[in-house]
């Protein structure tokens, strides 16, 4: 090699580690001064877990144990026939639902996932999860497209277009509470009639 190709190569070298060196460094400088959003905490919030289910509360709704804190979790984005509401008699296909639910998940470990765009406790304290079996299958996604539950579109979610999908399609092909019950919408929340 030529001391003149040497050269060519030590410059280029060094224009690259100095190059290097400032991204890191502005990356430095930005995170430091909040010049860039600290999305570590947005990810530990949205970390998913997998926990054992300590009881089926009804179609949308379930015990854990979280690492030694039971918790309820309200799933995102569907809303099964009551069965256990106060004031409320049990509804069309909500037993229907809540077995569904059970047989679904049955003693599998669930994988509990925030939604970014969704709260993190309802109003009654219930954790909001998507909820994923072992084989990645999101069960509100399963409840909805088989007719055991509808898509539940008063609070935002990621998966709110996936979910009316599987909803339409759902009610088109009469599955579960669509060929079985009697279905009536107030004001944008879908619900079945008393069981009988």
């Amino acid at each position: 090699m030529t001391r003149m190709s040497k050269r060519k190569l030590l410059t280029k070298k060094n224009i690259s580690l100095i190059t290097t060196l400032l991204v890191l460094l502005i990356g430095f400088i930005a995170q430091r001064y909040g010049l860039v959003e600290d999305t570590s905490q947005k990810v530990a919030e949205n970390d998913p877990g997998r926990y054992s289910v300590t009881r089926f509360i009804d179609g949308d709704t379930f015990a854990i144990d979280m690492n030694g804190t039971k918790e309820t979790v309200r799933m995102i984005g569907v809303d099964t026939p009551e069965t256990h509401k106060p004031n409320t008699p049990v509804q069309c296909y909500g037993p229907a639902a809540a077995a569904y639910t059970k047989n679904l998940i049955g003693e599998n470990t669930v994988r509990l996932q925030a939604d970014p765009t969704n709260q993190n406790r309802d109003r009654y304290g219930r954790l909001l999860r998507y909820v994923y079996l072992p084989d990645n299958k999101l069960v509100q996604k399963e409840l909805v497209a088989n007719g055991y539950g509808f898509a539940y579109t008063s609070f935002p979610f990621q998966k709110k277009d996936e979910f009316v999908t599987a909803e339409k399609q759902a009610e088109q092909g009469a599955k579960g509470l669509w060929g079985n019950c009697t279905v009536t919408d107030t004001n944008g929340r879908k619900q079945t009639n008393v069981a009988e």
